[in-house]
């Protein structure tokens, strides 16, 4: 077989070995009416979309940490406003959030005193508040 016959071979696919199965309904996706019986596996990456979400979350007590930490495991950044609890379980709250930030290889930031910003290891964060902060004042 030649070179060329094999990337045909590679590249094409005989309809008859594939049975067609309607999963584009299934999940949501939409497929223009345009597209041929043979394309309908092919989805457009623009259709396929991925929102990501901030949890704000502002906690009263230590037992709603686990709330939070649930958040951070699923891969959604979490702002956490700790000013309505008090200091030892605020940093309590904080060490345990650590933890779970550690355990998904994420990120922990402060963002402003009694706020912090946890993240996973699938958000990028760039930039420092308070450097934004000190370059206003001069």
């Amino acid at each position: 077989m030649s070179l060329k016959n094999k990337i045909k071979t590679f590249f094409t696919y005989d309809e008859d070995e594939f049975e067609y199965v309607e999963e584009e309904a299934a999940a949501g996706i939409e497929v223009p009416e345009t597209l041929s019986r043979k394309n309908r596996n092919v989805v457009s990456l623009k259709s396929v979309q991925s929102t990501s979400k901030v949890v704000l979350c502002e906690p009263r007590s230590y037992s709603e940490a686990q709330e939070i930490a649930d958040q951070i495991v699923n891969r959604r950044a979490v702002v956490i406003n700790l000013q309505r609890v008090d200091y030892a379980q605020a940093k309590r709250i904080v060490d345990f959030l650590s933890g779970t930030v550690y355990a998904v290889s994420g990120q922990i930031q402060k963002l402003g005193e009694n706020t912090f910003l946890c993240t996973p290891d699938n958000v990028d964060v760039s930039g420092s508040i308070s450097d934004m902060l000190e370059e206003e004042e001069y």
